[in-house]
């Protein structure tokens, strides 16, 4: 069942801040690339995201922070829980008719439902502001935890295709998921979204 977390969304001149519960999520610095590649810098994340490589820089994180300043290609967020950065949440829009959700987080907050909290957050702000229909996602299958995030926010398994992931050097086998507007329609008792100015 979902819980009633309500997602405000504030405006700020370089993008959104979401909040949520227990954490904040906003838009990744210059100043977050150490504890970026910290946090992101473990074999167990990177095996389980197709993009991070492994061993995990800090040039990577110089080069995720610029690139995500940019327009166009991702949706991205820090997650921060009592001002520490803990991961990433997003929304990727290479593929421009099948936007997709990711995210990861740091080991040492495994397990604590922060993963959920942060994807219903960025779930309510794809769907409040954008115009389209579905979202998507994938979990490797090999990957249940991952999985379970997905299903609590009330994404639909699709099918299993093999995708690459950079940190294996090699095609493994994914979960795919899709969250239809509808579905989430129904499911938003997690809390309706509230914006103010800052």
């Amino acid at each position: 069942m979902l819980q009633d977390i309500p997602t405000p969304i504030l405006r700020e001149s370089r993008g959104y801040v979401l909040e949520t519960e227990r954490l904040t999520l906003r838009k990744p610095t210059l100043a977050d690339v150490k504890a970026i590649a910290h946090l992101a810098n473990d074999r167990r994340i990177a095996e389980n995201t197709r993009r991070l490589p492994h061993p995990y820089l800090s040039e990577h994180a110089v080069e995720f922070v610029r690139a995500t300043a940019g327009a166009g290609g991702e949706t991205v967020f820090l997650i921060e829980n009592s001002s520490a950065p803990i991961g990433m949440v997003g929304i990727n829009w290479r593929e421009p008719d099948a936007p997709e959700l990711g995210y990861w987080l740091g080991v040492e907050h495994w397990g604590q439902g922060y993963g959920t909290e942060s994807a219903r957050a960025v779930i309510d702000y794809f769907f409040e502001e954008f115009d389209h229909d579905h979202l998507f996602s994938g979990a490797r299958v090999a990957n249940p935890s991952s999985r379970n995030i997905l299903e609590k926010c009330g994404f639909q398994w699709s099918g299993v295709e093999l995708h690459r992931f950079e940190a294996l050097g090699s095609s493994t086998p994914v979960d795919c998921f899709r969250l239809s507007r509808g579905v989430w329609s129904s499911l938003k008792n997690w809390g309706s979204s509230m914006r103010r100015n800052r």
